[in-house]
């Protein structure tokens, strides 16, 4: 069970941190609920304590991994499938992972396709989703703003695709 204060990553949503555990009757069975504030937009979001594990709930990255995640995007050069159905199905079973390497490797391929060819409107909503799930793990593990994580991986990408 995580404890308030705790930073933890809600796959698909982001990482935050454990604000208050409380209590909830609904249909007349009372429930536990983590109260997550998340730093990207200051939402909170209600997981149940005893579906947390099931969902993919994880404590954060440590300040090291997220130097390796960076390292990862920067050297990360996978095939893209050229069907984009297949695509969009392939990336959100890699989001919903919960794995920030999986996650990082999306985060690149959607950016590398947005530069050499505009995104559909459903990659570009996935494409914002695992831009705020890196941005949000990465800026709670290294106490660095939003802004700043953004801009590095905005010149990880540069650099990359100049190789």
């Amino acid at each position: 069970m995580y404890k308030v204060g705790e930073k933890i990553l809600y796959p698909m949503h982001g990482a935050g941190i454990v604000e208050a555990i409380e209590t909830q009757e609904i249909f007349g069975e009372e429930r536990e609920y983590y109260v997550l504030k998340m730093p990207m937009d200051g939402m909170k979001v209600k997981i149940p304590v005893d579906n947390a594990e099931n969902i993919g709930v994880r404590n954060i990255i440590s300040e090291s991994e997220a130097v390796k995640v960076m390292e990862y995007i920067e050297e990360y050069t996978g095939e893209v499938n050229s069907n984009w159905n297949k695509r969009y199905r392939e990336n959100i079973v890699h989001i919903k992972s919960g794995n920030i390497f999986e996650v990082a490797a999306v985060l690149k391929m959607l950016m590398c396709r947005d530069r050499q060819k505009s995104l559909s409107s459903g990659e570009r909503k996935m494409f914002a989703s695992a831009k705020q799930i890196l941005n949000s793990e990465i800026m709670l593990s290294t106490d660095v703003s939003a802004k700043d994580v953004e801009e590095q991986l905005n010149s990880i990408i540069d650099r990359s695709l100049e190789k």
